[in-house]
């Protein structure tokens, strides 16, 4: 159960690529808070956040001891007008995921929209389309020396149930399973797991308060709103079998990243030592506690 490979994710900490969606805290804080926890890994957060330079953000990351897992990015995949400018978008973060010493570009399948809030079904047309830029996409991450990871996420074209399966029928590509965006959609992650263990490239871990998503599935709350009304919890704190979740991708011979992602919005910078620190912390222990880490560990010093 030891030797997974660990990271954390600015949206931990507040910082979103969605306009409007708070306070983003200071890069220097986000990655020296998420070293002081005991994460060695991080992914990049969105297009601006951390420096699109390689050797500028590489010295940056080993100021903190970090190094850089992953990138995600979510591009308007599905509309062939839109395709040009999204591939060369997708061409410019891989090449600094990969200068940086990444190994995976995590990417969505954006609407023309501001903000993850519900939508309509694509046509089959524009499924096709999609599946057309994936595999152009995937040629321009391989050619980077990149794996790519497609994440299903709430408020784009591939986000329930049934779209997910649609993607694993009609395309080949590999997956980012995000236990919060999958259950948002109505998929369970262990079941998944289990069914695409073998597709599974990279994993963003969340636990989610059921209550919460709930009223996001009803339309009773936005993403964002229900973000702030404490949809996502420190993992072991909310309602997700997330050991399942484990076993299945163990079982799977899984050996990519687990990043453990808590979706956040600030309005301001917290005190020193409080804010998202203390639920980063909290999950990561977590983690560290499902794998046995701290059992292997007293039984070594026995």
């Amino acid at each position: 159960m030891n030797g997974h490979r660990v990271a954390g994710a600015p949206i931990t900490w507040g910082v979103s690529e969605v306009a409007g969606w708070g306070h983003s805290m200071p890069p220097v804080r986000v990655l020296a808070e998420m070293s002081a926890i005991g994460l060695t890994a991080t992914e990049l957060g969105p297009p601006g956040y951390l420096p699109a330079d390689a050797k500028t953000l590489r010295d940056l990351l080993a100021a903190h001891r970090l190094r850089l897992a992953a990138g995600f990015l979510a591009a308007v995949l599905h509309e062939p007008g839109r395709r040009a400018d999204s591939l060369a978008e997708i061409s410019g973060v891989a090449a600094t995921l990969s200068a940086a010493g990444a190994d995976t570009l995590v990417l969505a399948a954006a609407l023309q929209v501001k903000g993850y809030d519900r939508h309509p079904s694509m046509s089959n047309a524009a499924w096709k389309s999609l599946a057309e830029s994936l595999r152009f996409a995937e040629e321009i991450a391989s050619e980077q020396g990149l794996g790519l990871a497609f994440h299903p996420h709430a408020g784009t074209a591939v986000e329930k149930s049934e779209e997910v399966s649609k993607l694993l029928e009609t395309t080949n590509v590999q997956l980012c399973l995000d236990t919060g965006h999958l259950y948002l959609g109505g998929v369970d992650p262990a079941q998944l797991a289990r069914d695409a263990g073998g597709r599974v490239r990279h994993v963003h871990m969340k636990d989610v308060d059921a209550e919460v998503a709930e009223r996001v599935r009803a339309g009773d709350l936005s993403y964002g709103a229900a973000v702030r009304a404490g949809l996502y919890r420190p993992l072991g704190q909310g309602d997700l079998d997330l050991r399942s979740v484990l076993d299945e991708l163990d079982g799977s011979g899984y050996e990519g990243w687990y990043v453990l992602e808590q979706d956040t919005a600030l309005d301001a910078d917290p005190a020193p030592g409080e804010g998202p620190i203390i639920s980063a912390r909290q999950s990561l222990e977590f983690f560290r506690g499902l794998h046995g880490v701290e059992r292997k560990q007293q039984e070594e010093t026995a």
